[in-house]
């Protein structure tokens, strides 16, 4: 019985896996889309994004089914308590990469990016997807010290995002209210995807330790 249980457990883990591995490629994705004005990779992350939610929900009813079945105590039951929580941080992580590809879509042919701010975007997007593939590796490991890794790769994220603000409120910004307003909920987009990976990590860490990261 012990066994058939450590199955469903590291079928539930793998599951997260799975679902960090469609989020990542989906910000992937949607970062082409937003700097290439590509539509019709904009209407796929759209798409895709169902397919996440969907995702999700059945792993959250297949954790719910085995606290059911099992009735988990302790270690087994943090645990599963846990992964119910990660695969709605990963979930929103797909909810935000589907915004992305909303701004692109929205202002198409036209694109939403001014020059000058591509290498930003670009670069969020890299930081982006890089913290996500470390995320999958943290949850199939659970490694400590790479969860605590993903805490100094968000400052990353957090500084390109204070440089795409300060450019936002410089004085000599030419290209209008609309195109600032997109970029600003981009710039908070790919934040806010980097934090939630951070939130990952950190229920990783308290689930081997059994101690909150400093």
């Amino acid at each position: 019985m012990r066994s058939v249980f450590q199955d469903e457990l590291d079928n539930v883990s793998q599951s997260l896996v799975d679902l960090t591995a469609m989020v990542s490629a989906s910000m992937t994705k949607a970062t082409t889309a937003i700097l290439s004005c590509d539509l019709k990779l904009a209407e796929e992350v759209i798409a895709t994004d169902v397919k996440i939610d969907d995702y999700q929900h059945e792993t959250d009813s297949r954790i719910i089914d085995i606290i059911a079945r099992q009735q988990p105590v302790a270690s087994d039951l943090r645990a599963l308590v846990t992964a119910l929580r990660m695969g709605s941080d990963l979930e929103r992580m797909g909810d935000l990469a589907h915004h992305v590809a909303k701004v692109a879509r929205l202002r198409h042919p036209n694109a939403a990016v001014p020059p000058e701010l591509v290498s930003i975007i670009q670069a969020m997007g890299v930081a982006a997807v890089a913290i996500t593939e470390k995320t999958g590796v943290v949850i199939a490991t659970r490694d400590t010290q790479m969860a605590l890794e993903i805490e100094r790769d968000d400052d990353v994220m957090d500084d390109l995002h204070r440089k795409l603000i300060a450019v936002l409120i410089e004085p000599t910004w030419k290209h209008g209210i609309e195109t600032a307003i997109d970029l600003t909920l981009l710039g908070r987009y790919y934040e806010r995807y980097a934090d939630h990976a951070v939130s990952i990590a950190r229920r990783v860490y308290f689930l081997v330790t059994g101690e909150y990261a400093s």
